[in-house]
C-alpha cells in the first residue's frame, strides 16, 4: 500500500517568452494555495495527500494542468475557486470534476 492516498502533481512548467506553459497561468501559485488548504484540511482529507511540483506534463496547450494519481485524473483550472473544487470532490469525496478534466 502506498504511503499516499493520492499525489497530485502541478505542472509549473516555465518555457521561454511566447510560447504556451502553465506557470504563464500562476501555476506556481496554485500548488502553493493547493498545498496549504490540503495542510489545512488536514485529517479531514481520507488518507494522506501530497502535493507535488511536475516539471512540463506535455499537455501545455491545454494547460494549466494538474493530474491526480492513483486515478490519473487530469484536471485544468482556472482560479482558486477551481482548485477548491477539485480538493473538494476529489480528494475528499472521490467524485470526478467533469467540468475540469481534460
Amino acid at each position: 500500500m502506498s504511503h499516499f492516498t493520492h499525489h497530485v502533481f502541478f505542472c509549473t512548467n516555465q518555457r521561454t517568452p511566447g510560447e504556451a506553459c502553465c506557470n504563464n497561468h500562476g501555476a506556481t501559485e496554485m500548488r502553493a494555495y493547493a498545498k496549504d488548504r490540503v495542510k489545512a484540511l488536514g485529517k479531514k482529507l481520507p488518507g494522506k495527500v501530497r502535493i507535488n511540483t511536475a516539471g512540463c506534463l506535455d499537455r501545455c496547450e491545454q494547460g494549466p494542468v494538474v493530474v491526480i494519481y492513483p486515478e490519473a485524473a487530469w484536471y485544468t483550472y482556472v482560479d482558486k475557486e477551481d482548485i477548491d473544487e477539485i480538493i473538494d470532490q476529489h480528494l475528499m469525496h472521490g467524485r470526478s470534476v467533469d467540468r475540469l478534466k481534460i
